[in-house]
């Protein structure tokens, strides 16, 4: 039970630094409990959002191999058999 939540606690923790470092989460110019709060909701979104948009951009680089290989590589496979 320990081992599994210091994996767990490391594995957050690695989230929580590049947070801090790509997310801005250092110093919060935020007031109060609330601004705390808030701040780290949206470090939290922008972390997600980066997320989105990297398995998009992937996305969006295997599209065009797909049709690719389905347009012209099949095809010319039909042709050449």
């Amino acid at each position: 039970m320990i081992k599994r939540e210091l994996r767990r606690q490391s594995a957050i923790e690695a989230v929580i630094g590049h947070m801090k470092t790509d997310g801005h989460l250092g110093r919060c110019q935020l007031k109060g409990r609330d601004g705390d709060a808030g701040n780290i909701v949206l470090s939290a979104v922008g972390h997600n959002l980066r997320l989105a948009l990297a398995w998009l951009r992937m996305l969006l680089r295997l599209i065009p191999i797909a049709l690719w290989r389905l347009l012209i590589v099949q095809p010319a496979i039909r042709l050449a058999s």
